[in-house]
């Protein structure tokens, strides 16, 4: 297992600036999870950490050893991609123990059978193992892909949103599988996804990306509650938080534009009047969409609430977030 290390990275793609200046160490034995849009530079960052791409300034490091001039095969990691890829002509079986076979691994065969026999297991598939990739679904080829990275044991796992193909159920079962598998081996794992839920139940660690700059890394608890700005505020949290102008409630500090509202911000039964206009029945959670001021509003309330559309609520803030004309939070 080893510590990985941005330094400087810059990437530029034609005009695009795919990274721009990113330094960011993924501690050793981590669960780092890249959250931000299409565009942001998620998967190039694992293309160049795993050697695929080479950055045009910055340095990579893997375990405090400069990665300039070596290639992905010398790099000691594994990288699951969204799209599965595997080899069509092969059974599950042989997908799976295609990278212990390296002459680079020598791994002996009982060894092979036994850890592709626990990795099928966890993965579900152990009823899969004989049949070729080709007659697999989608979820099932994802799940041989992410065997297939699970089975070699690398320094660094490198993961671009591998859990998107699957159902919700096996979806959820694989967050805590691979948590737990992370968790066991103290694997250093760098994962991007776009699910909330992910980054807040697996991560250790939580970078936010934007338009090729790191804007925020912290822990998952460290950016819900101290959110840098607007942007980074608005990549955890469901429902998300809310963004209005600054003096739609009293007691705004000097420079602030606007407020940040996340439900647990909003105090129901004290202040002034707001509006439902719609009940979200979540089973667990119950999610009131609010009017004040003619300004939309979303929070949380007892699931088993009674409020119906046309009711009212009054509503307050409580120690809410305040940004600037840019975006960055001043208090």
């Amino acid at each position: 297992m080893a510590e990985v290390s941005l330094q400087g990275v810059t990437k530029t793609f034609g005009n695009e600036k795919a990274l721009d200046n990113v330094t960011m160490t993924v501690p050793d034995g981590s669960f780092v999870v890249l959250l931000g849009p299409t565009g942001a530079g998620k998967t190039t960052t694992l293309r160049i950490v795993s050697g695929l791409d080479i950055p045009d300034t910055g340095k990579v490091m893997i375990g405090g050893v400069d990665m300039a001039g070596l290639t992905p095969a010398q790099r000691d990691v594994t990288m699951v991609f969204q799209q599965y890829s595997l080899y069509p002509h092969l059974t599950v079986r042989q997908n799976l123990e295609f990278p212990l076979k390296s002459p680079i691994l020598r791994t002996p065969q009982n060894v092979i059978d036994q850890k592709i026999g626990e990795v099928a297991e966890i993965l579900q598939i152990s009823h899969k193992l004989d049949n070729k990739a080709t007659a697999l679904s989608g979820g099932e080829m994802q799940r041989v892909s992410i065997g297939r990275a699970l089975v070699r044991q690398p320094s660094v796992y490198l993961m671009d949103e591998p859990l998107s193909s699957l159902d919700a159920k096996l979806r959820a079962d694989l967050r805590v599988e691979l948590k737990n598998i992370q968790a066991n081996s103290g694997a250093t794992l760098l994962y991007v996804t776009h699910d909330q839920i992910e980054a807040m139940t697996m991560a250790t660690h939580v970078g936010v990306l934007d338009n090729g700059k790191l804007i925020q890394f912290g822990t998952p608890r460290e950016i819900y509650e101290n959110p840098v700005s607007v942007y980074a505020a608005s990549r955890l949290g469901q429902p998300r938080v809310n963004i209005l102008p600054a003096d739609l409630f009293s007691d705004a500090p000097f420079g602030a534009r606007d407020i940040g509202l996340r439900p647990e911000h909003i105090i129901q039964g004290e202040g002034e009047d707001s509006m439902v206009t719609r009940v979200e029945r979540l089973g667990d959670q119950t999610r009131l969409h609010l009017v004040y001021k003619d300004h939309d509003i979303i929070t949380v309330t007892d699931a088993h609430t009674t409020l119906s559309g046309g009711d009212i609520v009054k509503i307050r803030p409580n120690n809410p977030y305040y940004f600037d004309a840019d975006g960055a939070r001043v208090a």
